[in-house]
């Protein structure tokens, strides 16, 4: 469901990002609104993680604006640690502190940027993990985990901070097959709770069950957007059609 009113959580205009001479995201423009779940299909190479990384600035925009719940991420004067505090980001390879079990690794942000106490971050903690089905993994350490619960105690330290967005970043890619369901029903259930999701993905059928909006990227434009639909089941431009006729 395309959300017709609502408010806009994330709106980017006329983004462009160069890695010197080489132009990465052209000219992308959209607007998110809050609750709505997203996801950006393309080819490798595209440029859809780097449009991830410029939302919560790990990338430095060329030019253009994002406006990530009324704040300017772009502005220069913006505190951009306060503002990350609202961005959560689950990565491709988890990134979770290995000498850190579980439960730490969740606590860790709540604590250090002192939103949280001790106890209010482990009660949080743990009312996560269970969540995500991992009650039982508290003490546990990353090696001791498969992809699947790594990556599920990743979105859980994403949640932690109450953030108002998640940007995910191909968070199925690095998984055993039997493992991605584990990881996208977790997705799913957020999804069904209201978050504001951007996907990177290329897991079709989640896409097609989930999103509310589809946004085929390539070449550092936007070719396609709108409904998974519009564009998986019905596309116009030739471009999606030969990217979809790979995949599907």
């Amino acid at each position: 469901m395309i959300k017709e009113n609502g408010k806009i959580m994330v709106h980017v205009e006329n983004l462009k990002k160069n890695f010197d001479k080489l132009e990465v995201l052209k000219d992308i423009s959209i607007d998110i609104k809050e609750g709505e779940v997203v996801v950006l299909l393309g080819p490798s190479g595209s440029g859809k993680s780097t449009f991830l990384r410029c939302i919560n600035r790990l990338e430095e925009s060329t030019s253009g604006k994002i406006v990530v719940d009324g704040i300017d991420i772009t502005d220069k004067h913006t505190d951009i640690n306060k503002a990350r505090e609202d961005i959560g980001m689950v990565f491709q390879h988890f990134n979770l502190f290995n000498n850190k079990n579980v439960i730490d690794n969740i606590m860790l942000a709540p604590v250090e940027l002192k939103k949280m106490t001790k106890e209010e971050a482990h009660n949080k903690a743990m009312s996560l993990l269970e969540r995500v089905g991992l009650s039982d993994k508290a003490d546990a350490y990353p090696s001791q985990l498969s992809g699947g619960q790594k990556q599920r105690v990743a979105i859980a330290r994403a949640l932690a901070m109450n953030p108002n967005v998640i940007l995910f970043d191909e968070p199925t890619s690095a998984l055993d097959p039997e493992m991605v369901g584990e990881v996208l029903d977790v997705m799913k259930e957020l999804a069904e709770a209201g978050m504001t999701m951007i996907v990177v993905t290329h897991e079709i059928g989640f896409a097609r069950e989930v999103a509310d909006m589809i946004v085929f990227v390539d070449g550092g434009y936007i070719v396609e957007q709108g409904t998974p639909d519009e564009v998986i089941n019905h596309p116009k431009e030739k471009r999606t059609i030969d990217f979809l006729n790979k995949v599907l």
